[in-house]
């Protein structure tokens, strides 16, 4: 063998090993700038990475080939670029932001692009509740489309969320995707979460999320808090008139500290809140409740490895609140009041580990809550002897409930299945929930305990890159459900169009027969409390769920706009209802009973529209029923009925932000809320009789706008903002009066016109 011939072989060798160890390197930008940790990865291998910090990336060790190169990264377009790759190569990206294709995580518990996802999620940030001037989740959730909040009591004020038609018992809400939120928690929870505590809201309507347990008929809320992201800090103080005649204070603050190695960091929250009773009737009883409320809790993450990840939460709630009759001294001294004093811990831990080049990761997680209540609900009584032993055993109550929920979950990626890529989603979790509530002098007491032990399955398979298809079912074992339940869910993902997405969706779900949060409240009415106990045949409800819908999102460099219509329809099978069952020495029972069925039904209409992003419009509008098949009596002695009480069928809301440049804000919102039926006790002087009452429709326009001052010394910015809401003061003009009213008699708005004014310092 000559040399020639050996360096030819060498040669050969040589050229046949450098392309099996190629490398696709490069830079990515944005306005110029270097995003750092940014996904890229070759589309149906397992070789991808994350950009460094100066946005430098490198996937070594390609084989030769033609290959499809993503990158993508949350709030930025994702871009595709086609190769053929025979020797080393330099590709770099310039990101484009995004409006529209938000990364979620809610719809399939893995983390996925909005337009991609099977099932329709919709979000709200931080910066569009700060917006909005809402001051805790209550008020951020109905800017959501097909998600309406109400307040049910007039003395307590406490809180339903309805998704579709249907009530709080039927919405599941998760806070970091955990099921903490408990049924006593539900009742005054909404209020208690303060905005500065939240990151984003993600919302599902609709069972299309299963996977989350047994009380996701409705939907799903799932707020996500607040993450270190960046070294910064946030000081917040609004001051709120009522109408002129009640005050309403607020602190809050956040501060956030990220390791320099970007590996570790901690996020802080503070909020406090302190607002006096109103009075709307001029009756010397309250319509909005005296609140006093303290929170705050932190957010930390550690990346112990390249491919691991902890975090851990804890908040701690602690609220009272007063609502009757506006004197001073003990509540129970009150000619009808009811008092609360609640203090809620919060928490959660989760550790992720990512192996196998990162296709497969692996999931646990522990979450819990606890809550502690001291209540009082009473009406002192006219007789002397009744008023002695009213004084001497007043109705004074204690609640506690404990949540824990511990579970694991395994996420593997097939790239090269039939063709296409499916994420598979194993795991099991355990949740108990342990409630007791007790009024001795009412002879009043739930105590409950249910434990759930839940397995579930899921396919995310993307078929083509038009085509997706996400299936899967859970198993509970629910210790008051006689046998095991599955529940499975099914949605398909037709994109058109890379801005056309078709959605169909069918699930299956069930409720419990357990009491839910408006079960545990006492309200008052025709001088006496009226209470709700289970019956003691009660069994599980069954749901059956379809919604279809269509999505169009159309952009140009100067303008984005769309709209989502969707169609959902959900029966219920053995519907829950309550019963009159008639009273003690006390007011009046009621007994939640199995009816034979209902049906839920109706349309939802979303638009959307961005120029420039200077002027943002958004908007959502439902038409709907909610009836059972058969009639019921809610009123003993009235006629049965067979549509759902307190249930508008047509609600909405607009919002139009103005941003001309980055100092200065305003927006303009409306909520509007159709009219509806409700039951309508005897008792106070101007309600004589029992009867159904038809309520009028409200429209609620509220405005806001700020002023950013920067100070580049200080690194500061000083924003100032105010503004009105209810701006024409939209509000209830029919409240019963004195201390035989019927607390439950309110609709319509939650509060009068209400002006405010703050000042917001911040970080630049």
């Amino acid at each position: 063998m000559t040399y020639k011939t050996i360096l030819a072989i060498l040669a050969m060798a040589q050229m046949a090993f450098s392309q099996d160890n190629l490398v696709i390197s490069g830079t990515i930008t944005a306005d110029g700038e270097a995003l750092p940790y940014v996904n890229v990865f070759l589309e149906g291998t397992s070789f991808g990475t994350l950009s460094d910090e100066s946005g430098n990336y490198k996937i070594e060790n390609v084989d030769s080939g033609n290959y499809s190169i993503v990158v993508t990264v949350t709030g930025y377009k994702t871009q595709r670029k086609s190769i053929k790759l025979a020797e080393n190569t330099s590709l770099d990206f310039e990101l484009n932001t995004e409006i529209l294709d938000e990364v979620v995580v809610t719809g399939t518990r893995t983390f996925k692009r909005k337009t991609n996802s099977a099932v329709i999620v919709n979000i709200l940030n931080s910066e569009s509740l700060t917006t909005l001037q809402a001051c805790n989740l209550s008020e951020g959730l109905k800017f959501q489309p097909g998600l309406r909040v109400e307040t049910d009591c007039q003395t307590c004020n406490y809180t339903q969320l309805r998704i579709n038609g249907l009530g709080g018992g039927y919405s599941q809400i998760l806070i970091n995707g955990r099921p903490i939120f408990s049924p006593l928690t539900g009742l005054y929870g909404l209020e208690q979460i303060p905005v500065n505590m939240i990151e984003r809201i993600e919302t599902i309507r609709g069972g299309g999320s299963a996977l989350y347990g047994s009380s996701a008929i409705g939907g799903v809320v799932n707020v996500i808090t607040k993450l270190p992201e960046t070294n910064n800090f946030d000081i917040n103080y609004t001051y709120q008139s009522v109408d002129g005649n009640a005050d309403d204070h607020m602190i809050s603050g956040n501060a956030t500290v990220v390791s320099k190695s970007k590996n570790a960091g901690l996020s802080l929250f503070i909020n406090n809140r302190n607002r006096d009773l109103y009075d709307q009737n001029g009756d010397n009883f309250s319509e909005l409740t005296q609140l006093k409320n303290n929170s705050f809790g932190a957010n930390f993450f550690l990346l112990p490895a390249e491919n691991q990840k902890l975090e851990a939460s804890f908040s701690k709630l602690n609220e009272y609140r007063y609502g009757g009759e506006m004197v001073d001294g003990p509540a129970y001294l009150a000619q009808q009041s009811e008092e609360r004093t609640h203090d809620v811990v919060l928490g959660s831990l989760d550790y992720q580990i990512n192996f196998n080049d990162e296709n497969s990761s692996l999931i646990t997680y522990l979450a819990g809550q606890r809550t502690d209540r001291d209540h009082y609900t009473g009406i002192f009584p006219d007789e002397d002897v009744a008023i002695q032993e009213h004084i001497s055993n007043p109705p004074y109550g204690t609640s506690k409930t404990v949540t824990l929920q511990g579970g694991l979950q395994y996420n593997h990626r097939l790239n090269d299945f039939f063709r296409g890529s499916n994420v598979l989603t194993l795991g099991s979790e355990y949740l108990v929930d342990d409630v007791l509530d007790l009024i001795e002098s009412y002879n009043y007491k739930i105590d409950q305990t249910t434990k759930n032990l839940g397995m579930f399955f899921q396919s995310d398979w993307e078929i083509t890159p038009k085509l997706n298809l996400l299936s899967g079912f859970r198993l509970d074992n629910n210790n008051l459900v006689d046998n095991p339940i599955v529940s499975p869910r099914v949605s398909v993902l037709y994109k058109s169009e890379a801005n056309l997405q078709l959605r169909a969706t069918w699930s299956t779900g069930f409720r419990a027969p357990q009491a839910f949060d408006t079960d545990l409240h006492i309200a008052f009415a025709g001088g006496g409390i009226s209470r709700i106990s289970l019956d003691d045949d009660l069994k599980e409800e069954r749901s059956n769920s379809l919604s279809a819908s269509i999505n169009y999102d159309k952009a140009s460099e100067n303008f984005i706009a769309g709209f989502t219509l969707e169609g959902f329809y959900t029966r219920l099978k053995d519907a829950f209802y309550l019963n009159p069952v008639g009273e003690d020495e006390f007011g009046q029972l009621f007994e939640k009973q199995n009816g034979d069925a209902a049906v839920v039904k109706g349309i939802t209409l979303e638009t959307r529209a961005n120029f420039k992003r200077k002027v943002q419009l958004e908007a959502g509008f439902t038409i709907q029923t909610s009836e059972f098949d058969s009639a019921f009596e809610t009123i003993e002695g009235l006629d049965p009925k067979r549509e759902f009480l307190r249930t508008p069928n047509h609600y909405g809301f607009a919002t139009m932000s103005i941003m001309p440049n980055d100092k200065f804000n305003t927006n303009f919102n409306y909520v509007y809320t159709g009219d509806m039926t409700l039951a309508h006790f005897a008792g106070a002087p101007e309600q004589l009789i029992n009867e159904y009452k038809t309520t009028p429709s409200f429209h609620e326009f509220s405005w806001r706008s700020s002023y950013l001052l920067e100070n580049e010394k200080l690194d500061l910015g000083f924003e100032l903002f105010g503004g009105v809401k209810n701006i024409f003061n939209a509000y209830q003009d029919d409240f019963d009066t004195g201390k035989n009213r019927d607390s439950n008699y309110v609709y319509g708005p939650g509060a009068p016109r209400t002006y405010f004014v703050g000042l917001r310092v911040k970080s630049l």
